[in-house]
């Protein structure tokens, strides 16, 4: 089987994709994969690392708030659907995925003109306007969140598998976590990011949070900052006076995320789909601060799924209070039954079949 996958742009779109490639290839080792993306994004570096080729093409979006710049955006459209067109001719594909990203649409879009199969997986409980697009023509869709389904047109299509991640994330290891971090068993430890490129309003609440918990006994603080805001933090808490301890930890990025999610208490983050997923999949009790500068707002749905079942927090980022979220933060700490109890509620979220249940599917639905 000739597989080709497209996605793009964030590592929300990437890493599904990988997953669910590196899943075919466990179940069919002579399966063959390519990846295409567009030439701006993260998958030129995450899908070579991940051992895949990928082939790039321009893809853009339209600039909803300044129509002029479409000019140029509906240009590198049309050369990325030719430029689809020639690798899928060439390389065959007998089916295609497509995980989102501007990359993807154009690839979608070009193999259901060419009549070859195509699935679709939505990671957001809120579905981008691409993947509604491309409904019709998908021979199935795969949902992340069981809540997507409302906005799509064609239910008897639609699979609810949950987000694909990473397998680390599914074996991780609390005891083995803490150990490799330096952290106590009885340590109460908090992690917060923001994604790859941070979150400038969650990193200054945290900021907060740090100088409350400083020097705390017990207490544990992981932040993740993203690079953009790294040294502008530090320099922050040198101006201030402020010593950091070694409570706490204060990161560029989070290269190990199984081993630090699988360490912490509590998350505090925003919540894109992948976020989400890998939170459920390790039963972290979450405080989610959805970002409100996303399409549909898809941030936010992600994030109810979750708290409507008791296994997350949300604090929309207009109400975001700095001494409130210590308060939350003590008040969680203070009590294990109810942490404990919001773990169990947030693992009830999570499906960790997502890769087999999409794999199991591709595979009846190819060969009707």
């Amino acid at each position: 089987m000739r597989v080709l996958m497209t996605c793009g742009g964030t590592g929300g779109h990437i890493y599904p994709a990988v997953a669910i490639a590196d899943e075919i290839k466990r179940r069919n080792e002579n399966a063959e994969i390519l990846f295409v993306g567009g030439e701006i994004g993260m998958e030129g570096e995450l899908v070579p690392k991940s051992g895949y080729e990928i082939k790039l093409i321009p893809a853009d979006g339209f600039n909803r708030k300044d129509m002029r710049k479409n000019f140029v955006a509906a240009k590198r459209i049309i050369q990325g659907l030719s430029r689809a067109s020639k690798i899928i001719d060439e390389y065959k594909p007998d089916i295609v995925i497509g995980t989102g990203g501007y990359a993807s649409a154009p690839v979608m879009k070009t193999a259901q003109k060419k009549g070859i199969p195509t699935y679709i997986h939505e990671q957001n409980a809120f579905p981008g306007v691409s993947n509604k697009i491309q409904e019709k023509q998908a021979k199935r869709v795969f949902l992340g969140f069981k809540e997507a389904s409302d906005y799509f047109k064609h239910p008897e299509k639609h699979i609810v598998c949950g987000n694909p991640v990473r397998e680390d994330f599914i074996k991780a290891d609390r005891e083995k976590a803490r150990q490799a971090l330096g952290f106590g068993p009885e340590d109460f430890v908090v992690l917060a990011f923001g994604g790859s490129q941070g979150a400038g309003r969650v990193n200054q609440a945290m900021m907060k949070v740090i100088e409350a918990f400083n020097g705390v006994d017990g207490v544990k603080i992981c932040l993740g900052t993203g690079g953009y805001y790294y040294d502008l933090i530090l320099k922050d808490f040198e101006s201030d006076g402020i010593t950091i301890e070694d409570n706490i930890k204060i990161l560029k990025y989070i290269d190990d995320m199984p081993t630090y999610l699988a360490a912490a208490d509590l998350v505090i983050s925003r919540s894109g789909a992948l976020t989400v997923a890998e939170v459920t999949v390790c039963g972290v009790p979450a405080v989610f601060i959805p970002s409100p500068n996303v399409t549909g707002n898809h941030q936010f749905f992600n994030a109810r799924a979750v708290s409507e079942k008791g296994g997350a927090i949300i604090i929309e980022e207009n109400d975001l209070d700095n001494e409130a979220l210590i308060k939350t933060i003590q008040g969680l700490k203070n009590d294990s039954e109810a942490l404990k109890e919001m773990a169990k509620k947030c693992a009830d979220c999570a499906l960790p079949e997502a890769v087999s249940i999409i794999y199991d599917n591709i595979i009846t639905s190819y060969a009707e």
